[in-house]
C-alpha cells in the first residue's frame, strides 16, 4: 500500500469507529453519507481501487459503506 492508501484506510476506519454503536444498516448509510460529503473524487477513486485490490486493512463497516456508496455514484 502507498502512503496515500494507508491514510485513506486509516481515515475510513476512523469514520467507521464513530458509528460502530449504531445499528449496522444505519451505520453503513451514515458512513457512506459522511464520506460522500467530505471526500474528493480522487480520494474515492483511490479507495475504490484499494478495495478492488483486496481492501487490506479496511474494517468491515467502512468497506461495506464504500461499496454501497460506489453503487450510488454516477459512472
Amino acid at each position: 500500500m502507498s502512503k496515500m492508501e494507508d491514510r485513506l484506510v486509516y481515515m475510513a476506519n476512523q469514520i467507521g469507529k464513530a458509528f460502530v454503536l449504531r445499528p449496522r444498516d444505519e451505520a453503513i448509510d451514515e458512513i457512506a453519507t459522511h464520506i460522500k460529503a467530505f471526500w474528493e473524487k480522487r480520494m474515492l477513486t483511490r479507495i475504490f481501487a484499494h478495495i478492488d485490490a483486496g481492501g487490506a486493512g479496511l474494517d468491515e463497516l467502512p468497506k461495506q459503506s464504500l461499496l454501497k456508496l460506489r453503487e450510488t455514484l454516477p459512472k
